[in-house]
């Protein structure tokens, strides 16, 4: 694995850390000022997680230029061991068996967006002749 493929994965992180703690600001004041609950947000939070992470994993494949799909897993492999440690060694809580699902979905939808993103960084003039 080269240099530049592990740069990209680590700045991959970054960004879906970055837009997870925005949109978590920005949950927790509209759970603060109005009347909604946890419970009635679930699949916005569950959406706004796919998409950091879809974004995530296109910037990582953007960056990395080759191998997106290595890029993309390996920024969400990442962050799911981030999730886990702070899980684990902050809480004394192991994954169950839901959550690793959610994780897997999260590793797979990263993937997709590094193999988006090596496409946005191709600097090849396609021409049809």
């Amino acid at each position: 694995m080269s240099k530049r493929m592990v740069s990209a994965m680590g700045f991959g992180v970054v960004v879906v850390i970055a837009i997870i703690m925005v949109s978590s600001f920005l949950l927790s004041l509209l759970l603060r000022f109005t009347s909604l609950n946890q419970q009635s947000i679930t699949w916005v939070i569950l959406g706004l997680a796919v998409l950091a992470l879809f974004i995530g994993g296109l910037v990582s494949g953007k960056k990395g230029k080759e191998k997106g799909w290595l890029s993309g897993a390996g920024t969400g492999l990442l962050f799911s061991v981030l999730v886990f440690l702070v899980q684990y060694l902050g809480y004394q809580v192991q994954f169950d068996a839901e959550q690793y699902l959610y994780h897997i979905g999260y590793l797979v939808v990263s993937a997709l967006g590094g193999m988006m993103g090596v496409n946005l960084s191709s600097n090849r003039s396609q021409s049809f002749k």
